[in-house]
């Protein structure tokens, strides 16, 4: 079945990055990297890649305006660092300072790093793109999502759960290369990894708008 942004939330882009540039990213990000990283749009070989034309591409056509890189994390799933991530929507702006706007909230604090959930109409005009370093599968943790889901706006525990009982799960099987792209409304789980095997993932967000007056993105200049 071929997934679509537009309805389903998400779809595979394979071979989005050919395996000289996912080798480059991964030697790049070796002195940097752990199991998780925040704040690397400031990596130059990262801002490169999120400001290319060969991604930019792929993300113009799901976004009323052009995109703008705004957030770049890394995540690395492996035998020693291994975790589970429960079902839930990508919420939350990484700003520079706490600042008070209209629509804007709660607030909270990440690795120091101010975080605001915006309006769901600002969620709706930004896109995901999870560039797979590994390959990605059931055994090592590959991303689950629940296809449409996106399209029921901000959700409570108690949709979350009416959701997962009313609908199947996707498992996003991907090669090192491939792309995920994502609406971050769109619900989403990860399991522990039962392999050996390494998952890295680089995550870029892409927004389609400007913040109002006294905030700031964490990342983009």
């Amino acid at each position: 079945m071929n997934f679509t942004v537009e309805q389903h939330g998400f779809t595979l882009l394979r071979g989005a990055l050919e395996h000289q540039n996912v080798e480059r990213i991964l030697a790049a990000l070796g002195p940097v990297a752990g199991a998780g990283r925040r704040g690397l749009l400031a990596h130059p070989e990262v801002s490169a890649l999120a400001c290319s034309q060969h991604l930019l591409c792929h993300v113009r056509p799901h976004l009323p305006m052009e995109p703008v890189p705004v957030r770049a994390l890394y995540f690395d799933k492996s035998p020693d660092a291994n975790w589970l991530v429960p079902w839930h929507q990508d919420l939350t702006l990484a700003v520079r300072e706490h600042a008070k706007a209209h629509g804007f909230g709660p607030w909270s604090t990440k690795e120091g790093v101010p975080h605001v959930q915006p309006p769901v109409q600002l969620l709706e005009q930004m896109l995901a793109v999870r560039l797979h370093l590994d390959d990605a599968d059931a055994d090592n943790g590959a991303l689950r999502v629940l296809p449409g889901s996106h399209r029921a706006g901000r959700l409570s525990p108690v949709r979350i759960q009416e959701l997962r009982a009313s609908q199947p799960e996707q498992l996003c099987v991907a090669a090192a290369g491939d792309a995920l792209l994502m609406r971050p409304l769109l619900l989403h789980a990860s399991s522990r990894s039962a392999s050996t095997r390494h998952r890295r993932v680089l995550h870029l967000e892409y927004a389609a708008f400007a913040l109002p007056p006294g905030l700031h993105w964490h990342e983009a200049s």
